[in-house]
């Protein structure tokens, strides 16, 4: 619980998300690619879902990109919440690497991926946002859901970068310092009018494999 009138918002990142093959691109939302869960995703799903079924809710949000609505789906099936589709919520435009791209990057050990670690920063990559816009619709977006729901609990259904800058706003962290959450792993903070709070990070006690 946090101090009276205060939001506590219940993070979880969307499950595993179906695998990128080479040469192929993802379909792409506005921009932004947007695969579906994968099998085991939708296993995870499920498991956040029995977890978080068991505490008191006001409300579920995710964001425009589906699988994050895939994740939540099984909480709303428990609850019957209709979730919130908010698009400040979807995870960092990567400019030229979307449709799957920077898992490929990753894989391959490209340089230019090794100077975003190095740097800390997703705009090295041409096209890609930078902090001050990421952050900024992050910031946008949990402070409009922390004044719908003032004392009360929302589970919000994000991605790993988008949690983990938001995150890092609230402590105060180098900007990676959070990115590297697991699939549907369950992170807590408080906000009030005066600050934000973290308090917990990457919680998996629910999977079981």
């Amino acid at each position: 619980m946090g101090p009276p009138g205060s939001t506590e918002l219940v993070f979880v990142r969307h499950g595993a998300s179906a695998d990128s093959v080479e040469g192929e691109s993802f379909e792409l939302v506005e921009g932004q690619g947007d695969p579906a869960l994968s099998e085991a995703g939708r296993h995870q799903a499920e498991q956040v879902a029995l977890r978080l079924a068991l505490e008191p809710v006001d409300g579920l949000y995710v964001s425009s990109l589906r699988r994050t609505a895939e994740t939540a789906a099984a909480l709303v099936e428990r609850t019957g919440i209709h979730p919130v589709v908010d698009p400040d919520l979807r995870e960092v435009f990567l400019g030229e690497w979307e449709g799957g791209l920077l898992r490929q990057k990753a894989v391959d050990g490209d340089p230019m991926f090794e100077r975003v670690l190095r740097e800390q920063r997703w705009d090295v990559v041409p096209g890609a946002e930078s902090r001050a816009v990421f952050g900024g619709r992050l910031r946008r977006a949990v402070e409009r859901i922390a004044a719908a729901h003032p004392g009360g609990k929302v589970v919000v259904f994000s991605h790993g970068a988008a949690i983990g800058e938001i995150l890092a706003q609230a402590s105060g962290s180098e900007p990676f310092a959070f990115i590297n959450s697991d699939n549907t792993g369950i992170s807590r903070m408080v906000v009030t009018p005066e600050r934000w709070i973290v308090r917990g990070y990457n919680d998996t006690a629910h999977l079981t494999g």
